[in-house]
């Protein structure tokens, strides 16, 4: 079945993937960065091996950009609507675990900050913590990705 109205919801997958990562990635690096910011006060000296949180999340924005180029590259004018709901799955898998990643990263990352300002030897702690909130947009990766291995860019049925 190939709706006219079937590419939009490829669209649809693609600007979801980078707009949520992109929230998670911004909420992620203005809340890291509050942290960063107060331990720049109290520890001037540890602000550069701290600035982890900020670069994490960052990365999380990258994941969403990624499953988009590959939905926008399988997109067509016409194509059958089945493809149309897989990219959109797949963007919203990578865009809403992106977006937890992010959440998960800014507080983890604004906290932990805080905490190393005050007792450097918990930073270890911090940066296992950290990876495993990074983990969770990652998980929406390897979902999004999958998920858009699964359409048929053939679209053999709208022939």
């Amino acid at each position: 079945y190939c709706p006219v109205y079937a590419p939009f919801f490829s669209s649809l997958g693609a600007a979801f993937a980078v707009i949520f990562c992109s929230f998670g990635a911004a909420y992620g690096t203005a809340k890291s960065g509050l942290g960063l910011a107060a331990l720049g006060v109290l520890r001037p000296d540890m602000v550069v091996r701290s600035v982890i949180p900020v670069v994490m999340a960052g990365i999380v924005g990258i994941y969403g950009l990624v499953v988009a180029v590959m939905i926008s590259g399988s997109l067509n004018a016409q194509m059958e609507l089945y493809n149309g709901f897989v990219h959109l799955g797949a963007g919203l898998a990578v865009g809403l675990g992106g977006l937890a990643a992010g959440f998960a990263i800014g507080i983890a990352g604004d906290a932990g900050l805080r905490a190393t300002a005050q007792q450097p030897r918990v930073f270890t702690g911090v940066v296992l913590v950290l990876i495993f909130a990074e983990v969770l947009g990652l998980y929406g990766l390897i979902v999004g990705l999958i998920l858009n291995s699964k359409s048929d860019t053939n679209n053999t049925l709208c022939k």
